[in-house]
């Protein structure tokens, strides 16, 4: 007669590859949490680049001053671009919140407008889930940063 043996993996076996599918992912994502948190600041910087080339492009085109909200330069529900709605950046950077940063828009001058002036602060939505730095940026186009709470006029300058 002959045995029939039969084949496959035993628990041991089953549990050592476990074991190291376990260790592997363990060292991964801490890995992988560092490089979203870095991809959304420089999303973040980006945004505020973005941000201040539309309101330079609102301020001499329209004739205005710069813009009361963050809505005013996103895109019109429909039909051409206008002062109120002068499709100048995306529908999700005008709702003021993208990719895990809050942009607080404060416009500045007459309480009536036209607005001479302007700040914008790009906050993490979840401080170290979302980012750990905070941005801060006005019509000089320079970008600050800080690191330990919100940004603003006198924050060092990102190079």
């Amino acid at each position: 007669m002959r045995v029939r043996r039969e084949s496959g993996f035993t628990l041991v076996e089953l549990l050592i590859v476990v074991s190291i599918i376990m260790i592997i992912a363990a060292m991964a994502v801490p890995n992988f949490m560092r490089a979203r948190l870095a991809a959304n600041e420089a999303s973040a910087v980006s945004s505020c680049r973005t941000l201040n080339t539309a309101e330079l492009t609102y301020f001499v085109f329209y004739q205005r001053g710069y813009t009361s909200t963050l809505a005013q330069l996103g895109p019109p529900a429909s039909g051409p671009a206008t002062a109120v709605a002068a499709d100048l950046i995306d529908v999700i950077l005008a709702g003021g919140q993208k990719s895990g940063y809050v942009f607080n828009y404060t416009p500045l001058g007459p309480a009536s407008g036209p607005y001479n002036n302007y700040s914008l602060q790009a906050n993490p939505a979840v401080l170290d889930g979302t980012g750990t730095r905070y941005f801060y940026t006005d019509p000089s186009g320079v970008i600050r940063l800080n690191a330990g709470g919100a940004a603003g006029p006198s924050s060092s300058a990102l190079h």
